[in-house]
């Protein structure tokens, strides 16, 4: 019995399905006023969706052969925020685009010297009339090289705990002052950035929410960030699962290895069970803010992405060696998957810190302390990660 998603008769199914009967190649502007790309969010973006019919849409989505528009950090992390807590003229000016996909989006929190440690940011914005002069910089930003728009966290006061102080803005990343500068990393692509902002003057009016309270909506972004990490597929979200491994290697003809058959088997039960626990997650991203719970999830799917690569490129054989996997073999994306797999457990929350907010705030135990000293973990062993 398929316990996942309603039965086939369920009037909601027979209504969605029937539109992509009607509209077999939506436009993402069609789909958009459909409330299919993001039916969890409020009207008029969305359909204020419970999970069932969330899962439903996903589903007949699928079905149909269609695709959402593509903008993983602005859909997944930063439009959230905004439909919460911006202003009727930011709604109106960024999430139609956004939603759309015409619009890429990328988010400016880490820094060189504040990864795990967020909230020890460096990067100062200082109010001059009706602007912010924003001078620091920011790091491991993801497409922050094809963004038109970035979420930016920046201190404006800082002689309050480091907690406050910090003000959340949207930044055109065209602004004179702004710099970006790739990280190559060794799939040979970019994707990273080094972001540098010497002087860009922010409209005051971009500022997200009240000043100085910027930290609460950061935690909620990162909390966005980690539901959006964890979903199916095996890169944040995206690419292939085990069951794809799976399915391939039963295409293949098998596995003789026994060893290797054994690893594929762990494998696919590992895959299902985070895919149930999904299916438990959906709720609490739906009803209400996302919390704790994502870190769990991507607590457990990153390792578990990392496995599978390495799987993939040992069911490969001596061609799991090239760069691009076996030539003409359809294994380029388990190939580029094994390459990229280190970076799972490091963006968007390092393992050990999402341990810590399991420990802290699922468990119950207490902040990690230095006695003698009085001070957290991340005070004691200075700069933090970028992550």
């Amino acid at each position: 019995m398929d316990v996942d998603l309603p039965p086939e008769d369920d009037p909601r199914r027979v209504e969605v399905r029937a539109w992509f009967e009607a509209n077999p190649q939506p436009t993402g502007e069609e789909l958009v006023r459909a409330g299919y790309v993001v039916p969890h969010w409020p009207r008029p973006y969305g359909l204020d969706a419970d999970p069932a019919l969330q899962l439903i849409i996903e589903s007949e989505m699928r079905r149909a052969g269609v695709a959402k528009p593509v903008n993983p950090i602005g859909i997944g992390h930063c439009g959230p925020i905004i439909v919460a807590l911006g202003s009727d003229e930011q709604k109106e000016r960024y999430l139609w685009p956004m939603l759309r996909g015409e619009e890429i989006w990328c988010q400016l929190f880490s820094e060189p010297g504040s990864g795990s440690d967020l909230a020890g940011l460096s990067m100062r914005a200082e109010r001059d009339g009706d602007v912010f002069v924003v001078n620091g910089q920011k790091t491991w930003t993801s497409l922050a090289e094809t963004a038109k728009f970035g979420i930016l966290i920046a201190r404006t006061r800082s002689d309050v705990p480091k907690h406050r102080g910090i003000s959340y803005f949207i930044v055109p990343m065209d602004l004179p002052g702004i710099e970006v500068h790739p990280i190559r990393n060794m799939t040979g692509s970019g994707g990273f950035n080094d972001v540098f902002f010497t002087d860009a003057r922010v409209p005051a009016e971009n500022l997200v929410g009240e000043e100085n309270l910027g930290w609460g909506m950061a935690k909620s972004t990162l909390a966005n960030e980690r539901v959006s990490l964890s979903h199916g597929g095996l890169q944040w979200g995206y690419g292939p699962t085990a069951r794809d491994l799976v399915e391939r290697m039963r295409e293949e003809g098998g596995v003789t290895d026994g060893i290797l058959r054994q690893r594929l088997v762990d494998a696919y039960i590992e895959g299902e069970i985070l895919r149930y626990h999904r299916m438990r997650m959906i709720s609490a991203a739906v009803n209400k803010k996302p919390g704790p719970d994502a870190s769990l999830r991507k607590a457990l799917a990153d390792p578990h992405g990392k496995r599978v690569f390495n799987l993939s490129r040992d069911l490969m054989g001596a061609g799991g060696m090239l760069q691009d996997g076996p030539p003409d073999d359809g294994w380029e994306q388990w190939a580029r998957g094994f390459l990229f797999s280190p970076a799972l457990t490091v963006g968007g929350g390092t393992s050990e810190v999402l341990r810590n907010v399991i420990s802290e705030r699922l468990l119950g135990l207490p902040h990690d302390q230095d006695v003698e000293a009085g001070k957290t973990w991340a005070e004691t062993r200075g700069p933090a990660t970028a992550v």
